[in-house]
Order: C-alpha cells, then structure tokens, then sequence
C-alpha cells in the first residue's frame, strides 16, 4: 500500500514537473524528413522575410505572431492565456516578446484581429518591448482594447487607428496589410493579409464560417477567393481549434430554435450562462427576451462592460425598457425576467457560483427556474462545471447545456470550416497556428488532403523562427524566447519555476516551521525547538511525530562537533534530514522552514 502511495505521488510530482520545463521539439513537418538547407543560421541570411509567433503555437491562448521583412516588422494581437490549478496564484500568462527587445525601432504596425482577450489581453504588458507602432483594429476591438488599457492607466495612452473590412494600409514601401471580414462568436472579426514583395501571407485570425451570422455580415468569401485567384497565398496560417472535430461549426442561427423553445416552455425565472466575450449570443437572448417580453438583465464585471461598450456603438440592439437593473429583479413576476450571467466555467467567486450558493444578493433559485449553460467546457473546467451543475440541481432547478441541447456554437470552424478555407486560399506553404499540438498535426493532414505538398507544411513551435522564400521555408537554427511570462497581481515576470514550484509544494503538502534555540557559547540546543505547521498535519493531533521531531533536530546540531556553528550547514541539514524523516514517517513533503537563533 505504502509502495502504491509513493508511486502515485512521484505520479504526481512528474505530471506537475510537464509545464515547469517546457518542451523543446525539434521541429519538423509531418514526415521525420529534413533537408540539410533547412538549418541555416541567421549569420547566413540575415533579410528577408521570417515568421515568428510569440504564443498560440501548441497551446490554446496567448496569441502573439511577427512577420519580419528585412529590417520592418508587422505583429498581430497580443493575448493571455489563462493559469490553471498547476499554476497556483497565477493570474494569466503571456506571450514572451524578448525577441523584440533591441528591434523595437523595426516594429512598424501592430494588427488586432478581433476583441477576445487571447488575443487583446496582454497589449499593456508588452507595450514596453514593441517600441512606438501604428496600432488598427476594427471598430468594436478597439472599443475593446481602450476599456483594457483603461485598467492599466500606468501603462500609457495608446491610439488606435480604426479600421474596416476591405481596408488596406500600406506600412512601407515593401509591406502593406489588407483586412477582410470572418466570422467568430464577436463582431469585426478580421482576417489579416499581409502583402510583402515575395508574396502574401495569410492569419485567418479565430474563424468559422457562418452564413447566417447573427449581429454580424457573412465572411468575405468573394475577395478571398479573388486574392487567391489573381494574386496567389505564399503562406496560410490558420486557426486550428477546431481541427478535431468533424463536419461544420454550427451557425449562431441553428441555436436561435433551441433557444426560443426554452423561452417558450420555461414557467420560472431563465439564467443563462455565458462568455462575456460571445456578443452575438447575448444579441439573440435579448431579441429572444423581447419576443416574450422578459425583462433582461446582466451581471458578471465583463459581461456588463461589454455590453455597455456594445449598446454605445450599435453592437447591440434593444427596444427601451428591456434592460433592467439588478436590484429591480423583484418589481416583475419571475417568469417575465431571464438573467445573463458570467461563470458557466464553475468558477468560485463568479456570478452563477454565487447564485447556486444562495450567496447572490438579488438573485435566488426557485424550484421551476431554468438554468441554461449556453457555453462550453474548456477543457480542465469538467469538476468545476459539475460541481456548479449540482449545486443548481439541489436548489430545485431545471439545467440545461449544450450536450443536452443546441444551446451554444462555437466561434471556432471545425474539419470541413478548415478544408474550406485551404480550398479557397489554394497556398504553397501552410502553418497551421492557435492550437494543441495534436490539433496542429490533424489540420496539417487536412492540408495534404487539399494538396499542399507535405514539404511545405510547417508545424512550429512558440519562438522558431520560420524563413519563408518563393520556393520554400526552412527553420533558423536559433530560437527567440519561448518561456512563460507569469502575471501575478502587480508583478509582471518576477514568478519564475522555483517560486510556482515552492507554491505547488505547499498547496500539496504545506509546510512546517523549525525554530531553534541555540546557545553561542555551548552550541548545544537550549529549549525544546518550536515547532508549527500549516496544511502538513495537526500537530496536537500527532504528539508521537512531534516529539521524535524534536529529538532529530536535537541529534542534527549537537552532533556537529564544531567549534563555531554554521548556520547556513546547521540548516540545509535540518532541511534535508527533517524532510527525509517526515517522508519516511508520513509519505509526505511539506517544505521545511528552519529559523536558528543563538543565544
């Protein structure tokens, strides 16, 4: 038993030790194939055009990418990707821009694609590496964006330049950039064309394809396929997300029958659960809402502001008197009310959390009121989101998700969105981007299938540095900076590996405090040493471990016959033999924390 315990745990502490070193792949494309040409160095080539993405790549989240042409570069959106319970006190990553560092007079433009904070979130945080750009984004990111760098007032005024599908600015005399529309969960997404003097390359920023978008036009299916046409696509570098999964995204439109049907039947108060950030979802609810002449209201810190931000430039669109306050739930009988809320995820201090606790001060769930999770799972949420789903249930309500229902559609495209696009694009090289790695590979496949020559299929990691020529590409052989850039509360960087580490160990097994009297004079102990843990175990409880404690700490000073003691040796000793002797007894680790004082 104790041999299966001690397995488990080395289990553990390897699954924890994945993120602490990150992977360094020897990259390659689909086949173990490699031409000797495709590891020069940048001693040897040091124009032309390279590809470099900051964050996105083998990962979902912390989209960053760079498109250098000689000595101008483009980026495109700077986003966070958020910690997990592996990163305790963490409160987002994001991408690593330290390649920038000494070339922030080359950085020209800076692109935003759409308004999700993986892409927007993490601009305050590298506006100190990216030097003195031109910025463009489209209508409501830039909204967005300003309410963003509002947050963070410390950090500088940033101005925007607006832009609109169809757009095209030029940046120089070798680059210009062409904007057309895609469709996403949020209005004014954009597809980025960058145009440089070997050919065009191609972000198709977070897409799928919808015909039938809700609050929002229909994908520039025309131009692109013009642009394909008569111009040609040197490189595609495409949205993987949805690269596993098979046949079509659904449309915001296939859910609007769902979603009226719920409306419909529903005898109680409705609350639905949703991103913030899904803004043609909340459009279908209020117009779903004014059909049944439910009042609607909003809670959750982003969900409000969005909607704000949306109302004030027509993103939204509601009769007068649909909206209502909070605190005025109780002024209308509860089936003419639906509440659009933040913390579908299950996550603890949000507003669905706090209403399935009976801790929200307006809002109480009755037993004919209906529950809809009108999102998905992200991926590590599925204890939180059943945790939350049970507490609903206990409080008598009806729950409804998306597995039960079509009551959500992603804003990514799945197979058949992705084989649309290579369709349309037709491109020599391709780079699948915005991704798990596994959904990378599957989408470079698909290329194959589309008929992209498997040499010309890049799969990259975050910080290679790709050169792209008229007939083919090859990998630099130096990196840029890959590593994680950890935001904690006001620090930006200062978390490193051993800090996350000391915080798993005490999030695991806690820790115990060693305080150690000893006399200058005789060096021996003087008092029996105090001992206090925290989250290790309850020492009243153990008085056995307690005493044999201290008799080792006892036996590790007065055993050393010197003639002056050695704090710092005194206390690596402690350290290591009191923590071997607690694993010994106990199979556990808790961070051992010695304090010598002499007398």
């Amino acid at each position: 038993m104790a041999s299966t315990r001690t397995s488990q745990k080395k289990m553990n502490r390897a699954e924890r030790q994945r993120w602490l070193k990150p992977v360094v792949r020897r990259v390659r494309v689909l086949r173990e194939t490699e031409r000797k040409e495709d590891r020069r160095s940048t001693e040897d080539k040091v124009g032309g055009l390279k590809i470099i993405h900051f964050g996105g790549l083998g990962e979902v989240g912390r989209n960053m990418s760079a498109i250098q042409y000689d000595n101008e570069i483009i980026l495109i959106d700077a986003g966070v990707r958020f910690g997990d319970e592996k990163m305790p006190g963490i409160d987002f990553i994001i991408p690593n821009a330290s390649y920038l560092d000494d070339k922030k007079d080359m950085v020209k433009a800076m692109f935003f694609t759409h308004g999700h904070m993986d892409h927007i979130g993490a601009l305050p945080f590298v506006l100190d590496k990216i030097g003195d750009p031109d910025f463009y984004a489209a209508p409501l990111t830039k909204a967005i964006l300003m309410k963003r760098m509002d947050e963070f007032k410390d950090r500088g005024p940033v101005n925007i330049n607006l832009i609109q599908p169809g757009d095209e600015i030029k940046i120089s005399n070798k680059l210009s950039v062409k904007v057309l529309r895609i469709n996403h969960s949020i209005p004014d997404d954009l597809e980025i064309i960058v145009k440089t003097p070997i050919g065009n390359i191609v972000h198709t920023s977070d897409f799928k394809f919808d015909d039938t978008p809700v609050n929002d036009k229909p994908a520039d299916v025309e131009e692109m396929e013009r642009m394909s046409r008569e111009e040609g696509v040197l490189l595609l570098m495409s949205d993987s997300t949805g690269a596993e999964n098979e046949g079509h995204s659904l449309s915001e439109q296939d859910i609007t029958e769902n979603l009226d049907k719920i409306f419909r039947e529903s005898t109680g108060m409705l609350v639905l659960g949703t991103f913030a950030s899904l803004i043609n979802r909340v459009q279908q609810i209020i117009t779903i809402a004014e059909k049944y002449g439910r009042k609607v209201v909003f809670d959750g810190y982003s969900m409000k502001t969005n909607v704000e931000i949306c109302k004030k430039l027509g993103y939204l669109k509601m009769a007068k008197g649909t909206q209502i306050m909070m605190d005025e739930i109780d002024n209308y009988p509860r089936n003419k009310v639906v509440a659009v809320v933040t913390g579908a995820q299950g996550e603890g201090n949000a507003v669905l959390m706090r209403i399935a606790n009976g801790e929200h001060k307006y809002v109480r769930i009755l037993k004919h009121d209906t529950i809809v999770f009108s999102s998905s799972v992200i991926p590590g949420n599925e204890k939180d989101v059943q945790f939350l789903k049970d507490q609903l249930y206990r409080n008598g309500a009806k729950v409804l998700n998306y597995k039960m229902l079509d009551v959500h559609a992603g804003g990514h495209g799945n197979k058949e969105d992705l084989r649309r696009m290579l369709q349309l694009m037709k491109p020599k090289l391709f780079m699948p981007i915005h991704g798990q790695y596994s959904m990378m590979i599957n989408h470079g496949l698909m290329a194959q299938e589309e008929g992209v020559e498997e040499k010309n299929i890049i799969i990259g990691d975050n910080g290679t540095v790709v050169h792209i020529e008229k007939d083919g590409w090859f990998f630099d052989r130096n990196k840029a900076p890959s590593d994680y850039v950890f935001v904690d509360g006001l620090g930006v960087g200062d978390i490193g590996n051993v800090v996350l580490r000391d915080r798993q160990v005490l999030a695991e097994d806690g820790f115990i405090v060693i305080v150690v009297l000893v006399d200058s004079s005789t060096h021996k102990v003087k008092t029996s040493p105090d001992i206090i843990s925290r989250g290790f175990v309850y020492l009243k409880e153990h008085k056995d471990l307690l005493m044999q404690i201290r008799k080792k700490i006892r036996h590790i000073v007065e055993v050393q016959q010197m003639r002056e003691p050695n704090a710092a040796y005194l206390k690596d000793q402690i350290r290591n033999q009191i923590g071997l002797f607690l694993f010994q007894k106990t199979e556990r680790r808790p961070m051992v924390l010695p304090v010598l004082i002499e007398v």
